[in-house]
């Protein structure tokens, strides 16, 4: 599903963000990603969705090889990657409904199709009494949920979250848990990276720690390991 072969990422000043990482990720896999703030986390997860190209290596999602892929496949690869962002980039002048069918329209979905899948995730993220709400009306929670039902909506096979919970309070951050398990549970890959070491202990799932641009542990039913 996601597999990395002696990745390299230095970026032009100079700065090694990840050396020589290997690893191999299976279909339906949750899996944390932790470390400390500068140690590689962010580079590890925009390398798997295409936003950063490694400097030496090669990666492969979905069995295509992201290193080798020409330009005009991108956009088809990301159909199957759903990325969930810490800071929600929902569209601010679309109501709840139009951001995640803009997910569809984008790759030219059948307009039946486009509604039956939006209400269908705005049913999972339980927000489908809300779809004539703008972002703006929402709470950051529900921004989340969102911004979760815009990633998943194209049924992608992959599920890139980069601190989703990061910007919630402890409570509205068991909800997205919930959801994403959920979708986990459906069959969606899950790679998420997270300072929130209570979530990494209680939901226990695969642990990559990432320090010094290396994989310093991968642990089935790890624990976060840092004192945050």
């Amino acid at each position: 599903m996601i597999e990395m072969q002696d990745i390299w990422k230095t970026y032009p000043d100079g700065t090694n963000a990840l050396r020589g990482v290997s690893v191999k990720i299976d279909a339906n896999e949750f899996v944390y990603v932790v470390g400390p703030s500068g140690a590689g986390k962010s580079t590890f997860m925009k390398l798997i969705y295409r936003e950063e190209r490694p400097t030496k290596g090669h990666i492969f999602v979905n069995g295509f090889n992201l290193e080798r892929l020409k330009q005009r496949k991108i956009p088809y690869v990301r159909r199957n990657i759903g990325v969930i962002f810490q800071d929600f980039k929902l569209l601010p002048k679309l109501t709840v409904y139009e951001n995640v069918a803009f997910a569809m329209e984008v790759v030219e979905a059948p307009k039946k199709l486009i509604k039956k899948r939006t209400l269908d995730v705005l049913e999972l993220v339980r927000l489908r009494g809300k779809m004539a709400s703008y972002p703006s009306q929402l709470s950051g929670g529900e921004q989340q949920r969102i911004a979760i039902a815009r990633a998943i909506v194209n049924n992608p096979s992959v599920i890139i979250a980069d601190e989703p919970t990061g910007n919630l309070d402890p409570d509205t951050s068991w909800e997205i848990m919930k959801i994403l398990e959920e979708i986990n549970f459906r069959g969606a890959t899950i790679v998420m990276a997270t300072h929130n070491r209570e979530i990494v202990n209680s939901m226990r799932k695969r642990v990559l720690a990432v320090e010094n641009g290396l994989i310093s542990r991968d642990e089935v039913r790890g624990e976060y390991g840092y004192e945050d």
